[in-house]
């Protein structure tokens, strides 16, 4: 049974279907445009732009495709920064932020000499707008918080803290990795300047994602790499066809399945939830509960490290934290964010559910759980 959606999810059948033709038979390049394998792949590339702009409330326009989410961040950072190019630049984001934007920080700090400020987050995990409003000063040219974080699930008040920024003249990132096709999202709405989001955490392929930014925004943007000019001169190299269709493709059904998907999967989590809560004493859940994405939890249980209850479940795909992170020893330091002592966070797991997952494996997985951790204790 699979429960580790934030890490990545399979790719939807329609997806693999649309991308297909576009390995073999159409196979041009988008760039060649003097002739009709160019024009073909050309066409292709545009309608699943305009796809990947409708999620997310943006225009064709404001699209800018990448190899991920990661390559997205790192353009919105390092580009509006180098762009900007003047001295004492500054950049406000959140000590639980994914590492995505957390390690362009700090090469930020180190190689430019950008002062960032790291804003702390409350025991739920969600910002508090004042506290952004306290920490903006004339020279803040950024501010980047994530849309949900990737191992608590909290939303963060997006908009509220949108409007701070701009109100101290300053641009808004979010990396929306987690959030795309899980909540609504509207950039124009929210105040969201610049977005970050990728295809394998919304049933799409690997290796693709994207860079939003409302052209209305007037953000000035640096290329991260030169060779070519694709992407209006943002992004060069040869477009990968196939998987930007797959994202156009996994986009469009997300959208279509957003409000149907969102309150199944948050009905099956709090049977989850509730299910384990009662059968177990010491059962804690870590970040706000209302807030939150409707697939995720993420839960602490007393006298249990997390590590040997997923030995315990064989079978079962679980995770004590990010992905990326899986090969630590380190406590979560976004737990740790919370207030979590070391055997707290390392007693946690994170659960994700995927849109196909069944009430049948939620209960399979709850009877699993507190068969394990009765044993284990």
């Amino acid at each position: 049974m699979y429960f580790d959606a934030h890490a990545t999810t399979p790719c939807d059948p329609a997806v693999v279907a649309a991308m297909a033709p576009y390995w073999t038979d159409t196979f041009g390049n988008a760039a060649s445009l003097q002739h009709a394998y160019g024009w073909t792949a050309n066409e292709a590339v545009e309608a699943a732009r305009s796809e990947v702009a409708a999620l997310v409330g943006a225009r064709l326009r404001d699209v800018t495709f990448t190899s991920g989410a990661t390559e997205a961040d790192n353009l919105a950072l390092k580009g509006v920064i180098e762009a900007v190019g003047e001295a004492g630049a500054e950049v406000v984001t959140v000590v639980t932020e994914h590492t995505a934007v957390l390690d362009p920080c700090r090469w930020l700090e180190t190689q430019r000499g950008v002062r960032v400020v790291y804003l702390p987050v409350d025991g739920e995990g969600l910002v508090d707008p004042d506290a952004l409003v306290r920490v903006l000063t004339p020279r803040t040219r950024l501010v980047s918080v994530m849309a949900a974080n990737n191992e608590i699930g909290v939303l963060q008040p997006l908009a509220a803290l949108a409007e701070v920024a701009h109100a101290a003249g300053a641009w808004f990132h979010t990396d929306a990795a987690q959030a795309a096709g899980k909540v609504p999202i509207d950039m124009d709405a929210m105040g969201i300047d610049l977005l970050s989001y990728t295809a394998h955490k919304m049933y799409g392929p690997k290796g693709v994602g994207a860079l939003v930014v409302r052209r209305r925004s007037k953000v000035p943007l640096a290329p991260l790499h030169h060779g070519g000019g694709h992407e209006r001169g943002l992004r060069s190299g040869t477009l990968n066809v196939p998987a930007i269709v797959g994202f156009g493709e996994a986009a469009r059904l997300a959208r279509a399945r957003l409000e149907d998907d969102g309150a199944r999967l948050a009905a099956l989590r709090d049977r989850l939830w509730t299910t384990v809560q009662a059968q177990l004493d010491g059962v804690h859940l870590n970040g706000a509960l209302h807030a939150r994405l409707p697939h995720n939890l993420n839960v602490r249980i007393d006298g249990v490290r997390s590590r040997d209850l997923l030995l315990a479940l064989p079978g079962v795909a679980l995770s004590p934290g990010a992905a990326c992170a899986s090969t630590s020893a380190e406590p979560s330091y976004v737990l740790k964010a919370l207030g979590l002592s070391d055997a707290e966070a390392k007693s946690s797991v994170r659960i994700g559910l995927l849109r196909t997952t069944t009430e049948a494996e939620v209960d399979e997985l709850a009877g699993r759980l507190v068969e394990a951790v009765r044993s284990l204790r």
